[in-house]
């Protein structure tokens, strides 16, 4: 069964999946050997890999390392066309369909086609959402677009919608890195009811209550990160958080 396949037969039987976020860049070879020992006796569903910058050869290391150390699927979530590797299970094929630049929307997808089609990835294309978490936030800077207001539910559930529509496989709402405010549950549920694709949610999610609020809400997939790379003793909660939340969905 691919990746992919996980996914939507977890969504289809109410399952949810927790996935940590891992920056290359941010991480420290001490730390990150206790984010992964945490993450293994947590059950960790995915390790999600990237940024908006990835400026040194940490990438590949990083890789090397889960897959010695660990068994959990490693998905490559990438901030820009240099961030590739073969080492990864899967990637996400990002279209930033909040936003309005072509190159975010098809443009950087036609310089690394030809790469990913002789790779072994599995590839998922998904529509990148890019949600205003209170702040400025690198990924908005780095895409040079305006995310969408956390207030309109109306304008993220048409743009999933029409994601959906396009034959984009999921849908990531993201409030970004080092986001003050995390996505709003009401826009959770009101994107979740209008798709059918499985739906992620990251960006400011700091506490098992919000994730666990995320998931009651429609999310499928739950990404952290920041709060991981400050306490990575946070894994063992949230991921029980996002499990538990099974049998109440």
């Amino acid at each position: 069964m691919s990746l992919y396949q996980e996914i939507t037969q977890a969504k289809k039987d109410g399952k949810k999946k927790f996935a940590v976020l891992i920056d290359p860049d941010k991480v420290r070879l001490g730390k990150l050997d206790q984010v992964l020992k945490n993450a293994v006796d947590a059950e960790v569903d995915y390790f999600f890999i990237g940024g908006s910058l990835i400026v040194n050869n940490m990438l590949d290391m990083v890789l090397e390392s889960i897959k010695e150390n660990t068994k959990i699927p490693m998905i490559l979530f990438p901030g820009n066309s240099f961030q590739l590797s073969y080492k990864a299970d899967a990637l996400l094929f990002l279209s930033l369909i909040s936003g309005r630049n072509a190159e975010l929307l098809i443009g950087k997808h036609v310089i690394t086609a030809p790469f990913l089609k002789m790779s072994p990835l599995e590839i998922m294309s998904t529509g990148y959402m890019l949600i205003d978490g209170g702040v400025s936030t690198t990924v908005s800077y780095m895409s040079n677009t305006n995310p969408i207001p956390a207030t309109k539910n109306d304008i993220a559930m048409t743009t999933a919608m029409a994601g959906e529509m396009l034959g984009l496989k999921m849908i990531y709402m993201d409030a970004g890195s080092g986001a003050r405010d995390a996505i709003s549950t009401d826009m959770i549920e009101s994107v979740s009811t209008a798709i059918d694709i499985p739906l992620i949610i990251g960006g400011g999610i700091r506490t098992p209550e919000k994730a666990a609020a995320n998931v009651r809400a429609g999310a499928d997939v739950i990404v952290v990160g920041d709060a991981i790379e400050k306490d990575p003793n946070l894994i063992k909660e949230i991921s029980m958080a996002v499990h538990e939340a099974d049998v109440t969905v």
